[in-house]
């Protein structure tokens, strides 16, 4: 009789316990959030604050697909890159880790690649783990050029610019250390917009060897081409190139159907705009279109990208199991000065600064984050966000132990994102060439005399009511109560700003 209770206890219990795994999987069903859902970063170049729609009342330029992804997710009004220029944002995201660590300026035509191999970046974390990665779009973290140059090639210099013509390299064999060799399986794009070579690569190679010099004739829509002189594809059109890194994001998206026998992988797509930034090149069906000029309809075109790429997911069904983050990698560029006064369109929204500076216009971002069944859609939060802590939040939902020293700035937001608690980031520390600020409970010193690195005009600095050159040496500012950094309060807060000195030259581990 005790073998028969045993054995009807037995498979009570058991029967409890397949309810249980089953309820249990039915609400990791229902919720919307897989154990592995797949990753999708949309990276803008130059794109300001006061660009998003959503973030600008005032704004001249309509982002309604980013609006949408707004509502759909997490907006973040405190976010920033770790940097007000390109190549070192791009690094730090991709390592979670500060770039000061390492380097400051952004790598220049035919540059070696910023990568240690030893380095983990956020793609080999996730190739480790079953993930499919793909980058798409711009570079801008080096190759080595070298090991494709031909010996004995001399270099040439073009309008001030050193640089090579097109038989100074064998096209024909790999270019080493670029994405695939830094966690990418896959690769298309045309490294950077305005660099040469003016060509389209395939993971390791050019698709089309370079065979003429770059000359730009006419003039551009706005601005100034800035384009270096090098190699170039016959016939390359730079009004081309967001336009065809869409259409390669949109089919990659497509593929990932099939991606593998019998199943299908969680991917990764890293979509890294070219745009808004310089040259400004709207495409015919966008130019006039916007109040703000031919950037204005750039910013449009880009919104568009992000459109068809949020599109491609929802057609293929993925749009309930990917996580999207969007955001950029600095501030505008200078241009957008006369953008204020051509059209009273602010690209840097409310705060001081452009790209290159350590004012807030230089590193303080649009941030989107959608998650399907983590993020609850329409919310707004000002916590304390970096692009750095992407890797660190992604490794702390899929349970993956970083190895090491890696990713050793980034902090898990994941609570953040829940709601469940404020930002993990204790302070930021923001750095543009040879100047640091460091932000820490709405409190921002400047251990400078000014956060300037792109001159704001006389004409705006009247205009916006912004003080006089500093007398003290370094700032200090109240967020809170001033996020356009117009009053010094050094003098009334000498402490405050001791201590977040400190706290600086603590986290940069100097004396």
């Amino acid at each position: 009789m005790g073998k028969v209770k045993y054995h009807l206890l037995a498979s009570l219990l058991g029967c409890l316990l397949l309810a249980y795994s089953a309820c249990a999987q039915s609400l990791r069903e229902s919720s919307g959030m897989p154990d592995r859902p797949n990753i999708v970063i949309l990276y803008a170049d130059d794109m300001g604050y006061g660009d998003l729609g959503v973030q600008n009342k005032k704004s001249k330029i309509p982002t309604p697909n980013l609006d949408k992804l707004a509502a759909e997710g997490m907006r973040f009004t405190n976010a920033h890159s770790s940097s007000g220029i390109c190549t070192p944002s791009r690094y730090a995201l991709l390592t979670g880790r500060y770039h000061w660590r390492k380097f400051h300026g952004i790598v220049d035509s035919w540059d070696a690649s910023v990568f240690d191999k030893a380095e983990m970046t956020l793609p080999e974390m996730l190739q480790q783990n079953d993930y499919r990665t793909a980058c798409v779009g711009k570079w801008h973290l080096g190759w080595d050029w070298a090991a494709i140059r031909k010996a004995g090639a001399e270099s040439v210099t073009v309008n001030n610019k050193k640089t090579w013509e097109p038989d100074a390299f064998d096209w024909t064999r790999p270019i080493p250390d670029g994405p695939t060799a830094h966690g990418f399986d896959y690769y298309y794009g045309d490294d950077v917009p305005n660099f040469p070579p003016y060509a389209w690569l395939e993971n390791d190679r050019v698709v089309d060897a370079p065979t003429v010099m770059l000359t730009v004739t006419e003039k551009t829509l706005e601005g100034n081409w800035e384009a270096r002189p090098g190699p170039a594809r016959k016939d390359w059109d730079f009004y081309d190139v967001m336009p065809a890194n869409t259409k390669k994001a949109v089919e990659w998206i497509k593929e990932q159907k099939q991606n593998s026998p019998g199943r299908v992988r969680p991917f990764f797509l890293y979509f890294a705009f070219t745009s808004p930034h310089a040259p400004i090149v709207p495409t015919k069906e966008w130019q006039g279109k916007s109040g703000a000029g031919a950037y204005g309809d750039f910013m449009m075109q880009s919104d568009w990208s992000a459109g068809q790429v949020l599109e491609a997911l929802k057609e293929n069904g993925f749009a309930e199991n990917t996580i999207v983050i969007f955001t950029s990698d600095n501030g505008p560029e200078h241009y957008a000065f006369d953008r204020v006064r051509n059209f009273e369109h602010y690209s840097m929204g409310p705060l001081r600064g452009v790209k290159r500076d350590v004012w807030d216009g230089g590193h303080r971002i649009p941030f989107v984050v959608k998650w399907p069944g983590l993020v609850k859609p329409g919310t707004v939060s000002d916590g304390l966000i970096s692009q750095i802590d992407i890797m660190a939040t992604l490794a702390d939902f899929l349970k993956i132990k970083l190895p090491g020293e890696a990713a050793e700035d980034s902090f898990s937001q994941l609570q953040l994102l829940r709601g469940k608690a404020s930002s993990a980031r204790p302070s930021m520390v923001h750095n543009t060439y040879d100047k640091y600020a460091i932000q820490k409970d709405n409190w921002v010193y400047i251990d400078a005399k000014d956060g300037e690195h792109s001159k704001m005009p006389d004409w705006f600095r009247t205009r916006e009511k912004y003080p006089a050159d500093n007398a003290f040496g370094v700032l200090l500012y109240n967020l809170n109560k001033d996020v356009s950094q117009r009053e010094n309060l050094l003098s009334r807060y000498p402490a405050k700003a001791k201590a977040l000195r400190e706290e600086l030259n603590k986290i940069r581990r100097v004396n």
